[in-house]
C-alpha cells in the first residue's frame, strides 16, 4: 500500500531480515525498521540507500515501512550470536511515521527477552514514549544527533526533525530515568556551528543534561551530499558557499583541527569524546 504523508511517499512492505550484520566498526548488528527517513536532513549520509529501493523520488521524500519487522526479528534472535545492536544506522527509528506504526517499539519489545547491548540514535523526542520498554532492557543507551543549538539552522538542515530544545529535554528525562545517554554532534556545520563559542555552548548544554559521552564529526563535502548542501547554502546562506568550497578542498586538515578543538572544549566539561562513527552502510 502506498500513501502520502507530509509530502512523503509511504510504502508498506514486508522484509525478509531485519537483524543485519554491520559494517560499522564496533557495531555487530544493525536494525533499521524503515527504509528512508521523513526528517529530510540535507546532509544525510544514508542517501546512497536509494539505489537499493526502486524509488524514483528523492531521498527524504519516501519511506518504506517494514510491517513485519518485529516478527522477523523474533525469528532471527532465536539464532543470533550475542552482540551489540544499533538502531538507526541508515534511518531514524523514531521518525514521524513511528508514532503511527510503532515498528521500533515492537522490535524493542522483542529484545526485552534478550541480553544484547542496544544503542539507539535519533533526532526525535518520540523516544520518550518508549521509556517503559527502555527501562526493561538489560543494557541500552540512547543517543541524540544535535549539530547546533540554533533552531533556525536546524529548520534549514533538518526540516522535519524535533526542535533542539525538545531533544535536550528528552536527553535530560532519559538520564533522570537511569538510561545512559550520548550525543552525536555530527556533522558540525562550518561557520554555523563549528566556532569555539558555538561548540562551547553546545557541549555545555550536553554536559548539563547528563550525556555520558559525545561523538563529533565534520561534514562530508563531496558527491550527492555536497550537491544537496550547496543548494541549501545558495538559498539560505549564499555568502558561505565559497568558504565551504575551501573546506572541501582541504577537508582532511579541517577535520583534524575540528577534532582537536572538540577534544579541548569537551575536556572543559569533563565530556568524553568517543571514536568517530564510520558508516559503511548496510544493504537492507
Amino acid at each position: 500500500m502506498t500513501k502520502v504523508r507530509w509530502n512523503v511517499i509511504v510504502r508498506e512492505i514486508k522484509c525478509k531480515s531485519i537483524l543485519i550484520k554491520s559494517g560499522i566498526e564496533g557495531v555487530d548488528y544493525a536494525v533499521n525498521p524503515y527504509v528512508g527517513c521523513g526528517h529530510g536532513c540535507v546532509y544525510c549520509y544514508a542517501r546512497f540507500m536509494k539505489r537499493f529501493t526502486g524509488h524514483k523520488e528523492k531521498w527524504g521524500e519516501f519511506v518504506d515501512v517494514k510491517l513485519n519487522a518485529a516478527e522477523v526479528l523474533a525469528w532471527q534472535m532465536r539464532r543470533a550470536k550475542r552482540g551489540n545492536i544499533s538502531f538507526g544506522t541508515v534511518t531514524d527509528p523514531y521518525q514521524p511515521l513511528e508514532k503511527k506504526y510503532e515498528i521500533t517499539r515492537a522490535c524493542l519489545e522483542v529484545l526485552t527477552a534478550y541480553d544484547f547491548p542496544i544503542s539507539i540514535l535519533t533526532k526525535s523526542d518520540l523516544v520518550l514514549r518508549d521509556l517503559d520498554l527502555l527501562q526493561r532492557l538489560k543494557d541500552v543507551e540512547v543517543g541524540f544527533t544535535i549539530i547546533t543549538l540554533d533552531d533556525e539552522v536546524r529548520r534549514v538542515f533538518e526540516p522535519r526533525s524535533s526542535p533542539v530544545p525538545a531533544r535536550l529535554k528528552a536527553l535530560a528525562k532519559l538520564a533522570e530515568a537511569g538510561i545512559k545517554t550520548w550525543a552525536f554532534c555530527g556533522p558540525l556545520l562550518p561557520f554555523l556551528s563549528d566556532s569555539d563559542e558555538q561548540m562551547d555552548a553546545l557541549f555545555r548544554e550536553l554536559a548539563g543534561v547528563g550525556v555520558s559521552y559525545i561523538i563529533v564529526d565534520s561534514m562530508k563535502l563531496s558527491g550527492a551530499i555536497w550537491k544537496e548542501v550547496k543548494a541549501v547554502l545558495k538559498r539560505h546562506y549564499p555568502d558561505l558557499v565559497e568558504g565551504y568550497l575551501h573546506i572541501a578542498a582541504n577537508r582532511r586538515a579541517y577535520h583534524r583541527a575540528l577534532m582537536a578543538k572538540a577534544q579541548k572544549i569537551a575536556g572543559d566539561y569533563n565530556l568524553r569524546v568517543g571514536k568517530t562513527l564510520r558508516h559503511y552502510g548496510e544493504c537492507l
